[in-house]
């Protein structure tokens, strides 16, 4: 067992590859966002913050209302995070022009360099720590990528009402379900731990 948690690559069995993930995301995300802070002494910039820059910089100029759909966060939290972004530069809060009742969001200059900095930090932490890995292990995590690239999309896409059928199944295509025996595609991401 390390210092940071189980070890899922001898977690019990019963320990769902949900589970699993969950685990390692949550420690990827800590243990980046911690080494960050330690090489880049600027990036002192709460997640949530960051989280609604990313989502003006992918939606600008975006309503405040549409902010707080797209990050599912009540929209008083969303003006106090955009009103806390305001105050330090990052972006601008102005009337919609098609409709003054309403406020949209931009970055400013400063909001796009701290984004780019933010952007530039972490690729360079994750190269450098993918770096170290064995080839195999830099081989499997880029193996990966699509999938869980198309995990965030399904995440990103708001879940079915309780009491509804599932989503209907593309044409031509097969729902698999793997048993724990074909789940192999978790082993880079456990080595990762």
């Amino acid at each position: 067992m390390e210092a940071g948690g189980p070890d899922p690559a001898t977690a019990p069995e019963d320990l769902s590859e949900a589970r699993v993930l969950t685990e390692v995301v949550t420690r990827l995300r800590r243990a980046l966002r911690a080494s960050i802070r330690t090489d880049y002494p600027w990036e002192a910039l709460p997640m949530a913050r960051v989280e609604v820059l990313l989502a003006v910089h992918e939606h600008q100029p975006v309503r405040v209302g549409e902010l707080a759909s797209s990050l599912r966060l009540a929209p008083n939290t969303i003006s106090g995070l955009v009103q806390a972004l305001v105050e330090t530069g990052l972006v601008t809060r102005a009337p919609d022009p098609s409709d003054r009742r309403v406020a949209v969001v931009e970055l400013t200059g400063a909001g796009r360099t701290q984004l780019t900095d933010w952007e530039r930090a972490h690729q360079q932490r994750i190269g450098d720590a993918l770096g170290q890995l064995p080839p195999t292990d830099q081989a499997r995590i880029r193996a990966a990528l699509p999938a869980l690239g198309r995990l965030v999309d399904r995440l990103a896409t708001p879940a079915p009402d309780v009491g509804t059928s599932p989503p209907a199944q593309a044409p031509g295509t097969t729902r698999v379900r793997l048993d724990r025996s074909e789940s192999s595609h978790l082993g880079p991401v456990r080595a990762m731990t």
